[in-house]
């Protein structure tokens, strides 16, 4: 099974890495528009495979010819945030850019699951799947899985707990809009409430919420790109190597919760065809309502990055 790559920055060429290291994918195809470097990249990770230990091949590539029959493709291309920006400030220049990529991938993998990592995240996938014509369910977008990760950080540091203890789930946007979910969140096995207060729960989701413009203003020059390459990679596995676990993704959602005709991050079974169940969890009134309010909240954004897309 092949994977595809789009974008060979510090994101794209880490998720190259995760994928091929996993070892489930036959090559993993890594395209970008710069001259040499995805070429350059490949060969450096294809001369790690005898200190690794992986089979997958890794081919870099200037074109979309070498990602014909893939079976899953990541759009990671776009510009990325600089300190001060907000995704939404990427949203005129990045739908050009996903639309172009969606076209080219299309034409040579009719056949592939479209991942879309690039920001505005929940309207870069909205946009993608309008001009691929897929059936929504095979276009999704990376936003809780990164999200809930963050958030599961952050209850771990602030608990001392291991984070393996930490059961946590975001829904919603990926953005202003997301949606932690309390009820469905456990440190080392008892309910959040019985271990933080209120007011701590809120400055911890505040800080996952703004957790990639922290990264950001941080590096000065760049974004986040090992937590999120780990999540879309989490992705990918899921995808190829289908199973029982639940993740949090930007889906299309047809009357689930009571939301229809938007993309929104809910919790979902991938496997071949994409997203093959979206899972209905017992939310609280207070969480469904914050969905709700996520929901109108990029309703209007995506239909705005349709719309530039086709200019």
């Amino acid at each position: 099974m092949k994977v595809t790559v789009v974008g060979a920055g510090f994101y794209g060429s880490t998720l190259a890495q995760r994928v091929a290291e996993g070892d489930y994918a036959t090559e993993v195809v890594l395209t970008d528009v710069i001259e040499g470097k995805p070429q350059g990249l490949a060969l450096d990770l294809m001369q790690s495979r005898p200190v690794v230990g992986f089979r997958t091949r890794v081919t870099g590539t200037n074109g979309y010819a070498e990602a014909a029959g893939s079976a899953v493709a990541v759009i990671t291309a776009g510009v990325a945030r600089k300190p001060g920006m907000s995704r939404m400030d990427l949203l005129e220049v990045n739908a050009r850019i996903v639309a172009d990529v969606t076209r080219r991938l299309l034409d040579v993998a009719p056949d592939a699951i479209l991942i879309v990592v690039t920001n505005p995240l929940d309207e870069m996938t909205a946009l993608a799947a309008e001009v691929s014509g897929l059936p929504r369910q095979r276009v999704v977008g990376q936003a809780g899985v990164l999200d809930t990760a963050r958030f599961s950080h952050f209850l771990a540091e602030r608990t001392g707990v291991d984070p393996s203890q930490v059961k946590a789930l975001t829904l919603g946007s990926h953005g202003e809009t997301m949606v932690p979910v309390p009820s469905a969140t456990w440190i080392g096995g008892r309910p959040l409430t019985a271990v933080l207060s209120v007011e701590a729960i809120h400055e911890i989701v505040t800080r996952t919420r703004d957790g990639g413009a922290e990264v950001v203003g941080l590096l000065k020059t760049g974004s986040a790109y090992f937590a999120p390459a780990a999540a879309a990679e989490a992705m990918v596995k899921a995808v190829l190597t289908p199973g029982t676990d639940v993740l949090p993704v930007s889906a299309w959602l047809d009357g689930e919760y009571g939301i229809a005709g938007v993309y929104l991050g809910v919790p979902v079974r991938l496997g071949p065809g994409g997203v093959e169940e979206i899972v209905q969890l017992p939310l609280t009134e207070d969480e469904l309502a914050a969905l709700h309010t996520a929901a109108a909240a990029v309703r209007v954004k995506q239909a705005e990055a349709v719309a530039l897309a086709g200019r």
